[in-house]
C-alpha cells in the first residue's frame, strides 16, 4: 500500500500575502494541478485570484519542483512523490 503524499510548498510575494504563510504541508495531492487547487480550498479566494486568471494558471505564476521549473516537467500534470519541495513565487526581476 501506497502512503500519503506529504509535499512541501513555499509561497514568495504576493502568494504569501494572499495566503498569510509562507510554507504549509499538503497531503494527497498527486500532481501539481491538485496541488493548486488543495491550496486554494485551504487559503481561499484571494489565493485563487493570485494563481489564476478564470480555469487557467497565470502567466506570472513560476512554479518550482525540488528546484527545477515544472515546465521542465509535465507543467501542470507533474506527479508529486512524498517530500517533494514545491516553491510558488512570481516572475524574477532584477537590475
Amino acid at each position: 500500500m501506497v502512503g500519503v503524499v506529504a509535499v512541501t510548498v513555499k509561497l514568495f510575494a504576493n502568494f504569501r500575502e494572499a495566503a498569510g504563510v509562507d510554507k504549509t504541508v499538503v497531503e494527497g495531492a498527486a500532481d501539481i494541478a491538485s496541488l493548486l487547487k488543495a491550496l486554494v480550498a485551504k487559503f481561499g479566494d484571494d489565493l485563487r485570484r493570485n494563481l489564476f486568471d478564470g480555469e487557467k494558471l497565470r502567466d506570472t505564476v513560476n512554479i518550482l519542483l525540488n528546484g527545477k521549473s515544472v515546465e521542465l516537467h509535465e507543467g501542470l500534470n507533474t506527479k508529486l512523490k512524498d517530500g517533494d519541495v514545491v516553491a510558488i513565487f512570481p516572475p524574477v526581476s532584477g537590475g
